[in-house]
């Protein structure tokens, strides 16, 4: 009975863990946000919806990239930083020309980006040299860093597109068969330790049975289509191309 009383108590306390912090839900509060002009409302949506997003994207900012060389407090820069969020918040009013993650993430490195750059070279002139990281270039681990989220998030966009066009794209039973394969592959690409163009092939042949020269063409398709998608996502920030004469492009280069 003790026992049962006792694993009772551990259920209850427990609570649900969910790492995203910033959602979809986070994204309409903030579009809501801007479209009233209820301060008292604004206030209410803000605390219940905003509020801990924006903190703890500051806080990921700061430690994910070392954002380090300030002369105040981490909670002062945190509170700075979510407070420069603030003051641009009003500017998201268009989530077709992005994500709102993105969008202020960008904001919240910027800003930190400046203001540690300025508080370094402070640093540079008053500390001894062994407490100096001359090696460290935070701004280029910031654009590295970009890059690699970006490529992620188009690859996820892009997963979505080819799949949801596939048998669009793609007429023959084989070369569908061949694109599905390789679609899996993307899905799963972080479990793929060598991910080499004739290990991929391998992988696809196994999976298939499918000669390499039917592979190589589905392939080269596929290849051209990220190209022209991931061109048109870095000028518009949009991947998805809906229209009939891009996907037809692609059909006759199938068939």
């Amino acid at each position: 009975m003790n026992q049962q009383n006792k694993d009772t108590s551990k259920k209850r306390g427990r609570k649900p863990k969910n790492k995203r912090y910033f959602t979809e839900e986070t994204e309409a509060a903030i579009l809501l946000y801007n479209s009233l002009d209820d301060d008292l409302e604004r206030n209410k949506i803000y605390t219940a919806h905003i509020k801990y997003p924006f903190e703890k994207l500051a806080e990921n900012m700061i430690h994910t990239f070392k954002f380090y060389h300030f002369d105040v407090p981490y909670e002062d820069v945190k509170n700075e930083v979510v407070a420069f969020l603030n003051e641009k918040i009003h500017k998201y009013t268009d989530p077709s020309k992005g994500k709102a993650f993105s969008y202020f993430s960008i904001i919240a490195k910027n800003y930190l980006i400046v203001n540690n750059n300025d508080n370094y070279d402070k640093f540079k002139n008053s500390d001894t040299p062994d407490v100096i990281d001359d090696r460290r270039n935070v701004i280029n681990e910031v654009l590295r860093e970009d890059d690699m989220s970006e490529k992620r998030e188009f690859m996820n966009l892009f997963i979505e597109f080819v799949d949801t066009n596939l048998t669009t794209l793609f007429k023959r039973p084989i070369d569908i068969t061949v694109a599905d394969s390789v679609l899996e592959l993307f899905r799963n690409r972080e479990n793929i330790e060598n991910f080499n163009k004739k290990a991929l092939y391998i992988l696809i042949r196994d999976r298939t049975g499918v000669k390499t020269q039917y592979i190589t063409k589905v392939v080269n398709i596929m290849k051209a289509l990220y190209m022209e998608m991931y061109l048109n996502y870095r000028r518009s920030g949009i991947a998805k191309l809906n229209s009939k004469k891009f996907i037809s492009e692609f059909t006759e280069q199938s068939n």
